[in-house]
């Protein structure tokens, strides 16, 4: 998340792309264009865009396939596609906080920016109701991983959608009729997570990476504890890896878990102190190649996520 590319070089090259575009209204979508374009960031607003529009608008992810979304850093070429694009919709400030800078730089009215969180309320990592201890290294960062609370997700998937209405209101009822249908495997989604999460003879998941799951615990009563910061590139330190194995030796858990798109080194180290197992859990920031042209969606990811957490948890 951090911001490591001067801002400066960007800002040129949308003042230069600004002196190129049209005057164009932002209302509803030119009948000459056939599709609207939309830009997102991470891959759950990608999935809930492509869920949405069906085929009537072109999405492009602003990830590379098999990039951690942390590490992200935006180039020209990203910053060429947003500003040709329709909409942009990215996750919030937090999560790309080179985004609100940048986007001050869009001269074109034509452009939709649509901050996916608008109305929801993100949480801080490590507070008292996610079970970390005070004075943990998470206390007191924001957590963007908001989606992971699917009640979010809809929150989210309504601010894609009235985005979308805003370029082509043509197609409303489209995209209401199936935000709405969307909304509901939401819904069921988080039905079954709490159906499936009650009763397990375990509280506690451990995860070896970044702290992305603090929205899931809460949404489900789980002690969650993480071996590194919100942001993955700060290294835990000794006391917190002896905390970690203090825990999984006391509580008597089976599995540790590693996430997707970032080393599991400290999970396997954890596992080979312990004689634990390893676990994923897919925090969906972005998807694998391969995955992307499997088709894989969020609801899918967060399937086997409760799969895999019915099992570290020993849940019936």
């Amino acid at each position: 998340m951090k911001q490591k590319v001067p801002i400066i070089v960007f800002l040129m090259v949308l003042f230069l792309l600004a002196g190129c575009q049209k005057n164009e209204s932002p209302g509803v979508n030119k009948e000459s264009k056939k599709k609207i374009s939309i830009v997102t960031t991470l891959f759950p607003l990608y999935d809930f865009a492509r869920i949405i529009c069906g085929d009537k608008a072109e999405i492009k992810l602003l990830l590379p396939p098999g990039v951690e979304a942390h590490s992200y850093e935006p180039k020209p070429a990203d910053l060429i596609a947003i500003s040709k694009a329709d909409i942009f919709i990215y996750t919030n400030a937090v999560m790309e906080p080179w985004a609100t800078t940048l986007l001050k730089g869009v001269a074109s009215p034509a452009l939709r920016i649509v901050d996916a969180s608008e109305g929801a309320a993100l949480r801080k990592a490590g507070v008292a109701d996610s079970h970390e201890e005070k004075g943990h290294d998470h206390v007191g960062a924001m957590d963007p991983h908001l989606w992971l609370d699917f009640s979010n997700a809809r929150i989210m998937v309504d601010n894609v959608t009235n985005g979308v209405i805003s370029k082509d209101q043509a197609n409303k009822e489209f995209y209401l009729a199936n935000a709405q249908k969307y909304k509901e495997d939401l819904q069921k989604l988080d039905n079954d997570f709490i159906l499936g999460l009650t009763g397990c003879i375990k509280n506690t998941f451990l995860h070896g990476g970044h702290y992305a799951f603090g929205y899931l615990a809460a949404r489900y009563g789980l002690t969650y504890r993480s071996a590194q910061a919100v942001n993955p590139d700060a290294e835990p330190t000794p006391a917190t890896i002896a905390q970690l194995l203090k825990l999984v030796k006391t509580s008597g858990i089976e599995y540790v878990y590693s996430e997707e798109l970032v080393s599991p080194r400290i999970s396997e180290m954890l596992a080979r102190e312990t004689g634990v197992k390893i676990l994923t859990l897919h925090g969906a920031h972005n998807i694998s190649k391969d995955d992307l042209a499997g088709g894989t969606s969020f609801v899918n990811l967060m399937r086997e996520n409760l799969k895999n957490l019915k099992t570290g948890l020993q849940c019936r």
